[in-house]
């Protein structure tokens, strides 16, 4: 099958609202999809409805090449998820939990509790009850529970809540390692780019519920533009310098102090040259090139115009 998860405009509207509008969503299986949007963006909502807790006010959901009816809940096997944050019961262990997760999925692969717990290092908290974990700690066991049944396509809404630098770093590898070794698709919602550039193949970025794009990293890569940073204390005389004396208006003030400079043909000693000429300190200046964060700014800014 060409695509793993694919939706048809997916459109939800509650109580007059239009939460999300013509969602569509294309997910190769055997990637790792990175779907991005500010908070409020509509990324939960989308993600319900992939998973059948919410039923789609207009479009259709097709995963594992066949298309999700009210009534659908056989696929819900092959997939594994954590949608806002995972819940358990408090008074049982964290083994316990997962090992109550397993009976009511039927899977009685050996070992399989004790691998989650591993791979999620929650082995030494595994006969703790619940509700003495951390917040990482439960955010943690959502993962393992969501993975404990080695299922096909992983849906995960904002994995990393709660989670220390170090913990989102473990994670990352985690995920990359559940792509390539165990074949295991994986769909990660968030709001922090550098979460996920890492890690996707193929990115959705979603604003005020509309889809704005859909691309490879690979072609982000491909496409990204190279350009001068400079930092000064006097942006408005480097701009006058920039348009008066070396003839450029492709530049872009970023804030109080940097300014961005798109012209090729340019070098830094070009520039720092003219400015030495006209007076204008340069605090820092050097080439650089845009990231998944420059590339998300610019398609949200132009959501708003």
């Amino acid at each position: 099958m060409p695509y793993i998860l694919k939706t048809n405009d997916l459109t939800k509207t509650i109580d007059g609202k239009e939460l999300v509008k013509n969602v569509n969503m294309h997910v190769k299986e055997g990637e790792i999809y990175g779907f991005l949007g500010p908070n409020g963006a509509g990324k939960t909502t989308v993600m319900k409805m992939i998973t059948n807790l919410w039923k789609p006010t207009e479009g259709t959901v097709e995963l594992f090449g066949k298309s999700i009816t009210p009534a659908s809940y056989e696929f819900l096997r092959r997939m594994g998820s954590i949608i806002e944050f995972p819940t358990f019961y408090g008074h049982l262990s964290g083994k316990e939990n997962l090992r109550l997760h397993r009976e009511y999925m039927g899977y009685y692969h050996p070992g399989s509790v004790e691998n989650a717990l591993e791979m999620l290092e929650l082995t030494e908290a595994a006969n703790m009850p619940v509700k003495k974990y951390s917040l990482g700690m439960k955010q943690r066991l959502g993962i393992a529970r969501a993975i404990l049944c080695k299922p096909e396509l992983l849906v995960l809404d904002e994995p990393t809540n709660g989670l220390d630098p170090s913990g989102m770093k473990k994670l990352r590898d985690l995920f990359k390692t559940l792509c390539t070794e165990y074949g295991i698709t994986i769909i990660i919602s968030s709001h922090i780019l550098s979460e996920v550039e890492s890690i996707a193949d193929t990115i959705g970025i979603i604003n005020h519920g509309n889809m704005m794009k859909e691309i490879s990293m690979k072609e982000i890569s491909e496409m990204n533009t190279a350009y001068i940073e400079l930092s000064t204390p006097d942006t408005k005389r480097a701009a006058y310098v920039l348009t008066d004396n070396l003839k450029l208006n492709n530049f872009k003030i970023i804030d109080e102090y940097n300014v961005r400079i798109y012209d090729s043909g340019l070098t830094t000693n070009d520039i720092s040259k003219a400015f030495a000429l006209n007076d204008v300190e340069i605090r820092a200046i050097g080439k650089k090139a845009e990231s998944l964060e420059d590339y998300f700014l610019k398609l949200t800014e132009e959501g708003r115009k």
